[in-house]
This record gives structure tokens, sequence and C-alpha cells, in this order.
């Protein structure tokens, strides 16, 4: 996998744009198209000086949609919505598909938005395909020689005339470069950007129209276009599409269980992208993976640790992770496709939704309501009194026994009932989450139908719980452990065994980072709190036969489990002891837990000594 960074991504493609075939030559953009990413301004002067497009596309846009209200409004007239609901969702994916590219993408989209869609329409919304019969070969070949400067059969050894996949973007042929290499060209639909531009200037009209005299509209639907919008001209830009598959592969430099292919920059423009060809199978087929002699879930969990980092760690993620985008490879190795869908997710959100986790583990219900508030789905002044129940009903039930019992379909089903009859909005960062994490799940279960993401995944949530040093997660920490004033032991060890599973969990740095935070200015409230549960004569532990025990018991048990780790060092582990001694807040704490554990003794002592003792 190549290594690089984000400067050296840019200054690759710039060199590459000198010095390629035709570069300087114009694009295959329309020519009269005056911009090339997302502009809402733009786009309306651009289309207001096309009348007659822009009426033709309305009408032949409102016609289908006229005909679908009116069958909805009949069935409300008759009584009969619930009957005939599914059958009315069914009819609007398909208007969505023969209206074209800009219409498939709002459907996806719009099937993972909850707060805007009834349930019944967002299931029917996830099998929107997105693909489309391919334009003709002369038209592709237009592009390529527009963009490249020459005819691909002058620029390619061999190009496959059929193409293997035609998509609503675009389509991919499959060719050999006159160095050898065999690559993959994604080629783009003619005349798109036009025809998209001209989609969301009528649909971004209509939008503003339903928030000034539709009242009961809770959500932004203009803001929530644009973003559409944005990530929609991003995914129609292939130079950004380049680009974001070099930055993916740099994030995953240290999990060679994952690849990506090489982007050809000589051969890419913004509607050209050539790419390293993968070999490989898609997971959906178990049966060739096995005759293989791969591991299906072995790759499976590789995927779900991929995007537990995308998410959590590097802020950077595949937000279409697709059977067609994922290829298991001929040694074992996950090969992610088409990086033309990516969002990003702040540091402020990516621990937001890990706290958002240990509330949830917790039953905390109304800190996971504080948690929605921080991560943008209610206001800051909603009133979450109403919000708690409702949240406890939702995952109360679904939690079980333990987060790994946890299913992200069934989790989200629900939601999607709460989210449209409450006043929840969802963030157009976490609708892409939402798709990327029930998209893999959906593959998971074809493979194993036992498979539980997120049984898979607390380990990783454990590790980083115990290892990162960032205020929020200690935070976190500190809510998991302490409940109404109680250590509760029993979590910390569950912590424990779930970290020691996860990759890059290493139980000597876990416990330094732990000794440093406990003796730090930060940690003074654990230190208190550490106190007194070390000197109490008796504390509760489920994971203890009887459920209760004493602080210095509960300890031992601690330092038992964490013994059976192969990676403990025991010579690190007696540094941290001398740590703890040395340090002016480590012999305060010792001198306090031995002084009261002492005072403890020496009551019982005298109560032995001068109280009667029981008679028989």
């Amino acid at each position: 996998m190549r290594a690089l960074n984000e400067s050296t991504v840019e200054s690759r493609f710039e060199s590459a744009a000198l010095t390629r075939p035709g570069a300087g030559l114009p694009s295959a953009v329309a020519p009269d198209l005056p911009f090339k990413s997302y502009d809402p301004d733009l786009i309306a002067r651009y289309a207001e000086r096309r009348f007659g497009r822009v009426v033709w596309r309305f009408f032949q846009t409102l016609l289908p949609f006229v005909g679908f209200a009116l069958m909805v409004q009949w069935d409300r007239l008759t009584g009969t919505v619930a009957r005939h609901q599914q059958k009315r969702a069914v009819r609007l994916r398909e208007i969505l598909t023969r209206l074209g590219p800009t219409y498939i993408k709002i459907g996806q989209a719009l099937s993972t938005r909850p707060d805007l869609v009834p349930p019944v329409y967002l299931d029917e919304l996830t099998l929107l395909q997105d693909r489309l019969p391919p334009v003709p070969n002369e038209e592709a070949y237009a592009l390529i020689r527009a963009g490249l400067g020459r005819d691909p059969r002058e620029i390619y050894a061999e190009f496959d005339e059929v193409p293997i996949a035609a998509a609503s973007l675009g389509q991919v042929y499959r060719a050999r470069l006159t160095t050898g290499e065999r690559v993959a060209i994604k080629v783009q639909r003619p005349n798109l950007i036009p025809l998209v531009s001209l989609d969301l200037y009528l649909q971004r009209g209509l939008l503003g129209w339903v928030e000034r005299n539709v009242p009961q509209v809770k959500s932004d639907l203009q803001a929530i276009l644009d973003e559409f919008g944005r990530k929609l001209f991003e995914e129609m830009d292939y130079i950004q599409e380049g680009k974001n598959a070099e930055r993916f592969a740099a994030c995953f430099t240290g999990m060679p269980e994952v690849y990506v292919p090489r982007i050809y920059w000589d051969y890419t423009c913004r509607q050209v992208l050539t790419m390293e060809w993968i070999d490989g199978l898609k997971l959906t087929r178990l049966e060739d993976i096995q005759r293989a002699g791969l591991n299906a879930r072995k790759v499976i969990e590789n995927g779900v640790q991929c995007s537990l980092r995308q998410l959590l760690e590097h802020g950077f993620f595949h937000a279409d992770p697709h059977p067609g985008n994922l290829l298991v490879m001929a040694d074992g190795r996950l090969a992610y496709l088409d990086f033309g869908m990516m969002s990003e997710v702040e540091p402020a959100q990516r621990y937001g939704l890990i706290e958002a986790i240990v509330h949830m583990v917790n039953r905390d219900f109304d800190g996971l309501a504080r948690d929605y508030v921080k991560l943008g789905f209610l206001k800051p002044d909603q009133d979450l009194k109403p919000i708690v129940p409702v949240l406890a009903a939702v995952f109360g039930q679904a939690l079980g026994s333990s987060i790994g019992s946890l299913n992200i379909k069934s989790i989200t089903d629900n939601m999607s009932s709460m989210m449209y009859d409450l006043p929840f909005r969802v963030p157009a960062f976490f609708a892409l989450i939402i798709r990327s994490l029930v998209t893999l799940e959906g593959i998971a279960i074809s493979v194993d139908p036992d498979f539980k993401v997120l049984e898979v995944a607390y380990p990783y949530v454990a590790r980083r719980l115990l290892t990162d040093n960032a205020p929020e997660l200690r935070a976190s920490l500190s809510e998991l452990l302490f409940k109404d004033g109680s250590f509760r032991w029993n979590r910390l060890e569950n912590l424990v065994r779930n970290a020691r599973s996860a990759r890059d969990y290493d139980i000597n740095r876990a416990l330094d980072q732990a000794a440093e935070f406990l003796l730090s200015e930060r940690g003074t409230a654990i230190r208190e709190k550490l106190i007194d549960e070390l000197t109490s004569a008796s504390t509760v532990n489920p994971n203890v036969p009887g459920g209760k025990a004493s602080g210095l018991q509960n300890l031992e048990r601690l330092w038992s489990l964490l013994r059976e780790d192969p990676k403990l060092d025991l010579r690190k582990s007696v540094s941290i002891v001398g740590k703890l001694i040395l340090k002016p807040e480590g012999r305060d704490l010792s001198r306090r837990v031995a002084g009261r554990l002492l005072e403890r003794e020496l009551a019982r002592l005298l109560r032995r000594t001068l109280l009667p003792a029981p008679s028989a």
C-alpha cells in the first residue's frame, strides 16, 4: 500500500496534471458551465439563463410525482394508507430510478434519513440500484479524448470495448497500459454535471417553498440538500476521488490486511479515472471464498476494525461499502474500491460517538439524550424529559444482556420510528455513518448469520477507553467506572477482557498511561474515589461469587486478570509501581490507603478486645 500524506498527494496530482497526455486541453465538462464544485448561487444563475431546459426538466420531473401524490392522497381519503403503503414505496423507488442519476442518489441519501422518511419507505429506498444501461462507447471515448488528449486505443495497449459495470454517474472499462499494468478506467456519463445542476436547482427551489409553507417540517431541508449537493459534486470529480483513495491508503499503512488500488495520475482527469485493476471476490460469494481457502469471517472482522478506525480514529471514512466496492484478494486482503463517496467526522463528533456508546452500555439514557444534543440530533434548547423514556424503550430492550447482543439494523429500525415522530434531525455526517454501518452489517450477516458487528467492535472501544489520553475519553472512562459514588470493578474487569482481544492493544502501555493519569491533576477525583474503594470493607462486584468483596480483594482479582495477558512485562510493571511510589501524588495515595487500612484494623481489634463476646 502506498503511504502518502495529503501534501504528497497534492504535489503528485499537480505534477501529473502538467505532464499527462493532453494537459491544457479543454475538459469534457460542458463548455458553458461556469462552475466545477457545488455552489447554489452559481447554479441558480446558470439555470436562470436556460429557461427552456429548466421548464422541460421541471415537467419531466413533476408529472410522475404529481401522479404519486394523487395516489397517496386517495389512500388517505379512502382510509387505505396502511394497506397500500408498501405498494406506494415501491412506486416511489421506480420513479426515482427512471428520473436518473440525481434522483437515484437522492433516494439513496433519503434511505438514511429516518427523521424525514417513514420506516416503510426507508426499507424500499435502500433497494435503489445504482445501475443504469451504459452509454454508447462513442460518447465515452469522446470524453476520454477531451480529457486525456488522445483516443483510448492510442493511450492504452489494450482496451475492452464492453464496459464491465455501468452506474448512475459513470461506467468502468478494463484495459492495460503500454507499460503492462492492468487497469480499470472509470468514465463519467456525458453532460452529467449540467443535468445534475438543473435537478438540484429545481429541488432547492421546491424545498424552500416547503419550508416556508409547511409548518410540520422540522428540518432545514435546503441545508440538507446543499450537503447532498456538495457530496454529489465531489463524487463527480474523479481527481478528488483519486486524492481520496491515496489519503485513505495513507490512513491504513499500519493495517496490511487492507489494500487500496494505485491511482495512475498520468491517465486521470476530472471525468476519467485510471486505477490499478484488482482481482478478487465479492464478500457475498461465500462458497468461492471458502474454495479459495480463505476465512470470510476473518476478512469481515478486518473490515469492521478498518471501519472503526475510519470513524473513530482517522475521521475519514468510506461512506459506500457495498459488496461491489469490497473485494477479497487471493491472499486474504480486503481491497476497497470506489472512493467517490467519502465523508469526515470531526474530533468532537468522534469522541461524542464513543461517549454515546458508553452511555448506551451503562443504560444511562439521560446521558445518551445529552449526547444527542452534543452530536446535533436535538436542538440545544430541546426539553429532554419526554425524550429519555423513549430512548430507554428503544435501547433498553435492544441491549439485552451485553453490548455484543446489539444488532445495528434492529436499532436503526427502532430509531427510525422514534426520529420520525419526535423532534430529531439526523446530522449529515451521521446519515452516512448509518448507511455505512448498516451496509457493513448486512454483508457480515450474509457471510455469518450469527455475526455481531458490535461484539467485534467493542474491544476497540474498550482499548480506546483504556489507552487514549484525550480528556473526553478519560471523562467517559470515569463515568463508566463510577456510579453513585461507587467504583464498579466488574466494569473495569470487562473492559480489560474486551481490550485484550483488540489489535494494537499494549497492556504495558495501558498500565503506564493509567498510572500517569491517576497521578496527574486530572486524576485527583479518581484518586479520592479509589482510596475509598481500596479501604472499604465490602464493595459490590457482580463478577465475584456472592456479589461482594473488599477493595483489596477486588484489586487482587484485577491483578490476576492482568497477569493472564501474555504481553504483560513484569519488569515494566515494577517500574510503574516505582513511579507510583516515588511521585508525591503516589506517596500520598499509598500513605492514605495504608493509614485508612490501619485505622480499620485497629478499630476491629478494639471492638474484639473491649466489647463482650455475644452470648451463645
